[in-house]
């Protein structure tokens, strides 16, 4: 009888939490309607203290509670700069893309292009990683230049374009270095031609051309060496990559260098 009665309370209390759980699962969030004052203000507040999150969320409320106001609108853009600020790019992304989707006539359309460009930009790892992000950053700004060219936005923009182009020459200079180091002298060329070419605005495009210097003295092409060596004095003749060069070129170190181990070219 004790066994039986044991049984009978365990089976009690099994019952019990399962009805408890059954409550829980079907039990749906309390849903409270607010005015779209009340809601747009909170967000700003919380937005005002920093606290991007849960703005994000009182924006996104706005929203969902009143579609067809004019607050609607204001707080798409809103919950996308809180996302932003929050450093939650893709959520910002997500939401500016559907802001231009949804309204691509209104006033702040400007700025919505170019917040999406300043989540990918601020994203932009060192130049040891890969450079994905760098490359839709500077689709994102570039497109910001051709839909707004007269807008402050855009001028903003081209100041970063010059700076990821920088980055991206920075890229390819590790990379070129690397092989020059290993001595794959062609492979290196290509990268410091690269920045020759596409990135000539760079600060990089100096030691660039010295690289390419000491490349084709290294394959005994000492002609086109000259060559790049003569550009590189003709565009940067103060530059401390044409001393290099100069002294590459006299098989002999640089002043104040002589301890150093110098790279023999013949």
């Amino acid at each position: 009888m004790v066994r039986d009665h044991r049984s009978l309370k365990v089976l009690a209390a099994a019952l019990l939490v399962a009805a408890t759980a059954a409550c829980t699962v079907n039990e749906e969030p309390e849903y409270v309607e607010r005015p779209v004052s009340e809601i747009y203000n909170t967000a700003m507040n919380l937005m005002k203290d920093e606290y991007y999150k849960e703005a994000a969320q009182e924006f996104d409320e706005v929203e969902r509670q009143h579609p067809y106001s004019v607050w609607a609108t204001k707080a798409q853009l809103m919950a996308a700069y809180s996302y932003y600020q929050s450093n939650r790019y893709d959520d910002a992304i997500i939401a500016l893309d559907r802001f231009t989707q949804l309204h691509p006539a209104n006033r702040d359309v400007a700025y919505a292009y170019y917040l999406k460009a300043l989540c990918y930009y601020e994203q932009i790892s060192d130049v040891a990683r890969d450079q994905k992000m760098t490359e839709l950053s500077l689709d994102a700004l570039n497109e910001v230049i051709k839909r707004f060219p007269d807008s402050e936005y855009a001028r903003d923009a081209k100041i970063k374009i010059d700076l990821t182009y920088d980055h991206l020459a920075g890229k390819e200079m590790e990379i070129g270095r690397y092989y020059l180091n290993q001595k794959h002298y062609l492979a290196a060329i290509n990268r410091f031609r690269t920045v020759v070419d596409k990135y000539e605005t760079t600060t990089h495009v100096p030691e660039a051309l010295h690289r390419l210097t000491e490349a084709y003295l290294a394959l005994g092409i000492p002609g086109e060496a000259r060559k790049t060596a003569s550009v590189l004095g003709h565009n940067f003749p103060g530059s401390e990559w044409y001393t290099d060069s100069y002294y590459l070129f006299e098989n002999k170190p640089k002043p104040g260098s002589e301890d150093k181990p110098w790279y023999k070219v013949w």
